[in-house]
This record gives C-alpha cells, structure tokens and sequence, in this order.
C-alpha cells in the first residue's frame, strides 16, 4: 500500500528565514546551541554574542563541558577566505581548543583548507552546512550539516605528514654536508644536488651503473647499482655475472666481504657494504665522522671496482 500523506521537502531561502546574519542567524543560534551540538557532535553549554578578540568580534564564543573555549564565525554566504582567515585569527587570539564556520555554500578549496587544519594543528575544526528546509506549509527548520570535522585519523595523517617532511628536511641537509665533505675525499659525488629522498648517486661512466650512497636512520650504504632501464632484467644480470666471477678478488681488494645482491626476480642488481651504527638519526656532533666512514667507504669501492668495470662487455 502506497502511502498518500508524504510531504515534500523544500529548501527555503536563508534570508528569508534570517534576515540580518548578525541581529538574526547569530541570535538564534546562541538561544539554539543543541541544533548545534546534536548535528557536530558537541556538548556546548554556553555561548555568547560578539565577544572581543582584539580589534574584531568574534560570532560566538561558546564553552564545551570540559570548559574549553570554541569560536563559531557564521557566514550565511558562500565560504571566502576571508572568513577563513578570521576564524584562524579568533581562535589563536581566544586561545580556543576549537573553531566552528558555519556556511551556506561550502566552497571545495576551504573544505580542504579545514581538513588540512585539523591534520596539522592541535585545535579541531569544523565547517557546517546551514539551509532551511520546509514540508508545504510548515515553519521553516534549520538543517545543518556537518561537512568536515576532527578525527582520530586526521590527526594520525597530520603526524604522519609531518614526520615525512621532518625526515625530508634532515636527509638533505645529510647529503648537503656529505657532498661539501666528499670533495675532500672523493669527488665523484661532489658537484651534485643535495636530496631529500633516501640516496643521491652518480653514473659510473657505464649506462645504467650507478655508485650511490644510500642514507638510513642508523645506517649508512655504498653501492654499485646495476639497472639499465626497462626491460633490461637480463643484460643486468649478466653484468652483474661478470663481476661476481671476480666476486674473491673484488673482495680482497676492498677489504671487507661485499654484499653481493643479485636480486633474482627484480629488474636491478646491486654490490654494496653497509656500515651500521650511524645514519641521519644520529646525533649532529656524530654527523662529521659517520660520513667521513662513509665517504672513504665509497672512495674504496669505487676504486676497487672501476678496473672491473672497464672490461665489462656491455652494449650502449
């Protein structure tokens, strides 16, 4: 059985419903605070109107049940940074814990500006849609609509985002002390660009024969990698052979046993000796002598290498 008593919904103009944002939309809301809390999951308890931070008002200032301030900046308009800017600016200036921008239009730019705050900063911030709705006849009634909020997983991304820029950061400045010290080592890597990522490397003067230094938190690497581009699994391989016939020797010359990575099942290969005990999480004042190490450990494995690398049999 089909039902017949179904009304339809109509969105009404917010102007017609508040026609002032201040003397009207903000009003109402203090008097109304639980349509707040009902649609952000809030518990505030109090609020007041045009409250002074410096030389601006802020909307609201309202007050959580753990006592907490949070500003709330109303806009029955499309979202602009200007309102961005001073729901920014009120709540460093009420040293609130958390900010509420109540809009009609949502725009996407400051959607993802609020989801950014919350994934870096230690307030929460919340954007709202506001509309007001009707059913035939009715009083018109608000609806609010949360559009973006604080989470327990935005906050674990702002971390993570964070940690990554921060590791970003130290490795380059890593590399750009290891290349002005290398000059006066070897100067293989010293005319390059410093990197953020995890190892910079130089040609060895054969396509695709790379002598790179690789960086960790606690340690460091010197390599040979061998990758000569798409599709080359077996041309690296067979260089890789080559060397590994002179596997006892190449040994002997460095000093130290070599890691010897075929990497069956990969494209690259890779010769390498790794040093433990020191990487871009050590201490500033051990900087100096880690990659000094790590530097005579490239100038050796370049040096034992290259009469071996100029009797490879390679093409291109």
């Amino acid at each position: 059985m089909t039902p017949t008593n179904i009304g339809r919904l109509q969105r009404v103009p917010l102007r017609e419903v508040w026609k002032h944002e201040a003397l009207d939309f903000t009003q109402w809301l203090e008097n109304n605070l639980e349509v707040l809390n009902e649609s952000l999951d809030l518990n505030l308890i109090s609020a007041e109107r045009e409250k002074s931070a410096g030389d601006f008002s802020v909307d609201l200032v309202a007050e959580d049940e753990n006592g907490g301030t949070v500003v709330i900046e109303n806009q029955l308009e499309k979202s602009n940074h200007d309102h961005l800017g001073k729901l920014i600016t009120y709540l460093t200036a009420m040293e609130a814990g958390k900010a509420v921008w109540i809009v009609s239009n949502p725009r996407p730019e400051h959607v993802k500006a609020i989801a950014w705050l919350n994934e870096t900063s230690s307030a929460d911030f919340y954007m709202a849609k506001i509309e007001a709705v009707k059913i035939e006849d009715s009083p018109a009634a608000p609806l609010l609509t949360l559009i973006v909020g604080p989470s327990a997983e935005a906050k674990e991304v702002g971390q993570a985002k964070h940690n990554r820029a921060e590791r970003y950061s130290i490795r380059k400045r890593w590399w750009m002390d290891i290349i002005e010290r290398s000059a006066k080592i070897n100067k293989t890597h010293a005319h390059i660009s410093p990197s953020e990522h995890g190892w910079i490397g130089v040609s060895a003067g054969i396509r695709g024969l790379n002598f790179n230094y690789v960086v960790m938190q606690d340690e460091c690497r010197v390599e040979l990698y061998i990758d000569r581009g798409k599709d080359t699994e077996e041309e690296n391989k067979q260089i890789f052979d080559q060397l590994y016939a002179h596997k006892d020797a190449i040994n002997q010359a460095f000093g130290t046993p070599l890691i010897w990575e075929r990497l069956d099942g990969r494209r690259a290969c890779r010769i390498q000796f790794t040093r433990s005990g020191g990487g871009y999480r050590s201490p500033d004042e051990e900087w100096p002598q880690v990659q000094d190490e790590t530097i005579r450990d490239m100038d050796k494995l370049e040096k034992t290498l290259q009469p071996y690398l100029k009797k490879l049999k390679v093409f291109g």
